[in-house]
């Protein structure tokens, strides 16, 4: 599986953004994709995840409202919808997938064997 992220840019505090997640190779293998983020001296950390066959979601309490993961699987992309954004948003946001990822695993960086080479969004205050 083959990913690519894109959509990030500079904003303003309060704007929205959609990141795209584009996915190739043996997608139909993947149980879920999820977006991650990692700011500078911090660890990476969950954003939110999506079942890739059934689409269920799920969200980091601290985005839980604001942000909003999506599928389109006949252009085998995830989408990142964001809106409210705070400068502690600011970050490389990654997209992955994971393969044989159970859903207690689905926030665990580690649990994901694809990565995409991240995107980068700035929050201006």
């Amino acid at each position: 599986v083959q990913l690519q992220a894109s959509g990030g840019g500079l904003v303003q505090a309060g704007d929205s953004l959609r990141l795209s997640c584009a996915a190739s190779g043996r997608t139909s293998s993947s149980r879920a994709v999820g977006w991650f983020r990692q700011a500078p001296g911090r660890e990476r950390e969950y954003v939110a995840a999506i079942n890739y066959r059934a689409g269920y979601k799920y969200y980091a309490d601290s985005v839980k409202g604001r942000f909003t993961i999506s599928r389109d699987n006949t252009k085998n992309t995830i989408y990142l919808q964001m809106n409210g954004l705070k400068p502690e948003d600011t970050a490389v946001y990654y997209c992955a997938s994971c393969v044989s990822c159970i859903l207690s695993s689905f926030s665990s960086s580690a649990a994901y064997e694809y990565w995409g080479q991240g995107t980068q969004v700035t929050v201006s205050s």
